[in-house]
């Protein structure tokens, strides 16, 4: 599974709002950036408290990462 469908995957599980849910994906040459779009009702709720859930994403996203690259989880 890439790392942008682990995100959004896993970002539809928490939201109300699955429809709403939307993952961007920047790729440089040693880093890619994975924007993550939700419903601001939602907002809390991917990030959670002291963002932990959020701590939680970008921690199965280094484990779900094969390469050397680094994967960076942005939520806006």
């Amino acid at each position: 599974m890439k790392e942008k469908e682990l995100v959004e995957y896993i970002a539809r599980s928490l939201v109300e709002e699955p429809d709403a849910v939307a993952v961007k994906e920047i790729r440089g040459s040693n880093v890619t950036v994975l924007e993550l779009h939700v419903a601001r009702e939602d907002m809390g709720r991917v990030i959670g408290k002291d963002g932990r859930v959020a701590n939680a994403i970008r921690t199965l996203l280094r484990v779900a990462t094969h390469d050397d690259k680094r994967v960076v989880l942005e939520i806006v």
